[in-house]
């Protein structure tokens, strides 16, 4: 029950999100790169998203010891094994992340920024501080300050709300048909491990990770009315955050075509 009120609540802003005007915007493999050399950051920082909660719910510690629902241990470590170590185009293990890395690869996207930025966050040991110095849009910054923020309340129930509701599977799906007509148009460029990646994540999150993490936030919540709407609040700052880091690859790809 609660989770349909939420979804209800939200679907203005998913509707904003699957019809938002980027779409049409990436024309060109110059547009792609543009957008693939922004969307990383989000790549990168849902896995911390998804280590957090493993923290939280798992033990990741020694001496172990059997802390929390063990049906929660069990969705959350589900989750981790296929996004951590999923299986590659090639039959090897990579996370997600790497899969993205070496797809932008492939097809001549910049990873040097995002590798750069990585450094920093090592070099500083501070996420805060990493962004806040980083050389992106300030939309980008706002979507990383707010993942690592709510990570950092240490609220299990609305890092699962970020987690699951600010993730939203329908954008990669719509994103697999532009990239199908980029490989008929541009067949020099090839495209096949960024159309496996994105095919592969929505076969997960439809499938499996998507009932597991709402499954996961139930738990969390039970009849909790207070858990139930900090859910609800964090679900739509994140879909606010979303929306305004496509806002920011759009002006990139405006910018770049102006620039040309």
């Amino acid at each position: 029950m609660e989770i349909s009120r939420i979804n209800l609540q939200i679907q203005p802003q998913k509707d904003a999100l699957i019809q938002h005007s980027l779409y049409q915007k990436v024309q060109t493999i110059a547009d792609l790169h543009v957008f693939l050399e922004q969307h990383i950051y989000a790549v990168w920082d849902f896995m911390s998203l998804l280590k957090a909660l493993q923290i939280k719910l798992t033990c990741t510690s020694t001496p172990w010891m059997p802390i929390g629902n063990p049906a929660l241990r069990y969705l959350i470590n589900e989750i981790v094994v296929a996004e951590e170590t999923d299986l590659a185009m090639d039959g090897s293990r990579q996370s997600h992340f790497e899969m993205y890395l070496d797809a932008m690869q492939q097809c001549g996207a910049s990873t040097a920024n995002i590798t750069s930025f990585l450094d920093t966050v090592q070099r500083t040991q501070n996420i805060f501080v990493a962004i806040k110095s980083a050389d992106l849009h300030p939309k980008v910054k706002e979507f990383l300050s707010f993942t690592f923020r709510v990570i950092e309340e240490g609220k299990a129930h609305t890092i699962a709300a970020a987690f699951t509701f600010g993730r939203e599977d329908l954008i990669p799906s719509m994103f697999t048909e532009i990239l199908r007509n980029f490989q008929t148009n541009f067949p020099e460029t090839d495209l096949s491990k960024l159309i496996y990646y994105f095919e592969r994540h929505i076969e997960l999150d439809a499938d499996e990770h998507g009932p597991m993490a709402m499954q996961m936030i139930t738990e969390l919540c039970g009849s909790d009315a207070q858990k139930w709407e900090e859910v609800a609040q964090t679900s739509a700052e994140a879909l606010d955050k979303r929306l305004g880091l496509w806002n920011a690859i759009e002006e990139k790809i405006m910018m770049q075509l102006e620039l040309a």
